[in-house]
Formats: structure tokens, sequence, C-alpha cells
């Protein structure tokens, strides 16, 4: 058994929760390397290996359009319908139904519920995930705060926030393990998250401010894009926030969310489209894009984003 996930606390829970309904004692679990949207040779060599396959919370049909295997790919991004037959695709946005998480469809298509899947939903959303009644009702059943749940969802994502793909995949197993209040003082876990907050407020103190868009530019190995975004428009209320890592690793990280009103008055499936058919590597869904480009396309990438946004 293969299990395939997203490097974040959606993708982790959803496997969690697959793992926990089919009662997998022996399994192995992969994510794709941090912040690049494909498969590389190590999943594709496991993937040779597997007899059945589950693809979690990661908008890559095309990767498994042409795999001759038995595939489960569940997620909730706006994607194109996967035709290959073998392929059992799982995804309420095809029918045009908005979902919260990966962890929320994993939930409903195997009724089975429990924190995980909310922080799941808390993990995509943030705080918004406070306002939906089932959220709350399962963090209520393990006796977990609001608070709490902010901080586990935090703790999860240390992983890949520092690039640590290893514990990316280890992580999983330690969610399995744990009594989930434990995983509040897991140690390894603690310390990441401490230096991710350091790099974080140093990005969002190099906001500049245009027309309600706070745009951010900075250079870091922490793979804090998405973080800084969230807490610039949901924490500090922000129209939208433009954030672009000048040198991760040797390429460009751009990304762009907006606010739940302005996302009203952006389509960012066409801006996503757009960058796609320029040949950059891009993906997301209604109130956010990602892109990861070479240094020297920066420019190209944002003028595309920015054209929509005046």
């Amino acid at each position: 058994m293969l299990i395939i996930h997203h490097w974040d606390t959606d993708g982790i829970t959803s496997a969690a929760l697959l793992i926990r309904t089919l009662n997998l004692e022996e399994f192995r679990n992969l994510t794709p390397p941090i912040g690049e949207f494909r498969f590389d040779e190590r999943i594709k060599r496991a993937i040779e290996e597997a007899e059945k396959i589950y693809v979690l919370d990661l908008s890559l049909p095309h990767e498994v359009e042409a795999i001759e295997k038995e595939i489960m790919f569940i997620d909730h991004h706006i994607q194109p319908r996967i035709k290959n037959p073998r392929v059992k695709q799982i995804n309420p946005a095809l029918e045009g139904d908005e979902a919260l998480s990966a962890s929320f469809v994993v939930s409903q298509y195997f009724n089975i519920w429990n924190a995980w899947s909310a922080l799941g939903v808390i993990g995509d959303i943030g705080e918004k995930a406070f306002k939906i009644p089932k959220v709350e009702e399962l963090l209520e059943m393990d006796g977990i705060t609001k608070e709490e749940a902010l901080r586990l969802v935090s703790l999860i994502d240390s992983n890949y926030v520092t690039m640590d793909r290893e514990s990316v995949e280890k992580a999983l197993r330690v969610l399995l393990e744990n009594p989930i209040k434990d995983l509040l003082t897991y140690e390894p876990w603690v310390k990441k998250a401490e230096a991710i907050e350091e790099a974080v407020q140093d990005a969002l103190s190099k906001a500049e401010v245009k027309n309600g868009i706070a745009f951010m530019t900075f250079k870091s190995p922490f793979n804090i894009i998405s973080k800084v975004a969230r807490k610039a428009v949901w924490k500090i209320g922000y129209e939208g926030a433009s954030v672009v890592n000048e040198d991760f690793h040797g390429k460009a990280q751009i990304y762009f969310r907006v606010s739940s009103k302005m996302a009203e008055k952006i389509n960012m499936a066409q801006i996503i489209a757009e960058l796609k058919g320029k040949g950059f590597n891009a993906g997301g869904k209604r109130e956010v894009l990602g892109c990861i480009c070479e240094k020297n396309r920066i420019g190209e990438a944002l003028d595309i984003i920015n054209a929509h946004v005046r």
C-alpha cells in the first residue's frame, strides 16, 4: 500500500484518516519534494513497486493519467477530470461543490470523523474554520481549544516549512501513534516552530501596502510564503498578499492570497491557467495561487498576476 500525500497538515491528517478507516498496519507514505508539485524519481519508483496507490490532497491529475495501477485520488482543489479508468477520482470540486479540505473529503467519503478532520480544515483556511459547526464539534469531542488547534497545525506544518521531507513523512506515524494533545509539547516540532515564527515576523515587517494589498519580498530557506500570506490576510486584515521568496534553494516562490471578499472579483482559476500557459509551475484554488519559477522570471509571473488586480 502506497500513500502519496501533500506535505501540509491537511495532507498528513487526510492520510491518517485513510489509514485509520482502512485499519492499515503496513503502508508506505511519501510526499513530493516540498514546494514542488510533481512526482520525482523516488515516488515513481515506489509507484512501480506498489499494488494499490492513494494520492491525497495533491492537485496532480496529470501525474496519474498514464499510471497503469489502481489509484484512489482524493482531493479538493480545482482540477480537470482524470480520464484514466483505473483512477477513482474523489473531488467535490468536479461537480462545482466547494470542499473545505481533503481531510473533510476523506471523512465524508469514508464516514470517519475526528479531530484530524478538523485540523485539516484549520490548516487550509485558518481561523475561519471555527465558524463551521462540524469543526467546533470535532474539536470539543477531543477537548481541544481553538488555540490548541491552531498550535497543532503550526507544529505539524513546521516539518514542511523547514523543508524537512523526511520529517514530513515521519509526521504521519507521530500523529497515528500519539494522543493528539501530547503533540503540543512534542519537542522536535516545537523547536522548528519557534525558528519559523521569527522568520515570518521578519517577512511581514517588510510589507509595502498598495490598494489594500501587501507586497512582500524576501529571501529565506524556509517555505514560509503561505504562512506569511495567511497571516497578512487572515490576521492583519489586508485584502490580499503578494509574497515572493526570491531565493528559495535556487528557485523563486510566488504566493498570492486574497480575502473572501476580493475572491468574488478575481478569477483565480484564470490567472493559474494563464501562468501555466506561459510554462509556469502554478496551482491553487479560489482564494490562493502558488507558483515556482526561475529567479529571472519573477517579474513575468507577477505581471500576469497583477494584471488581474488593478
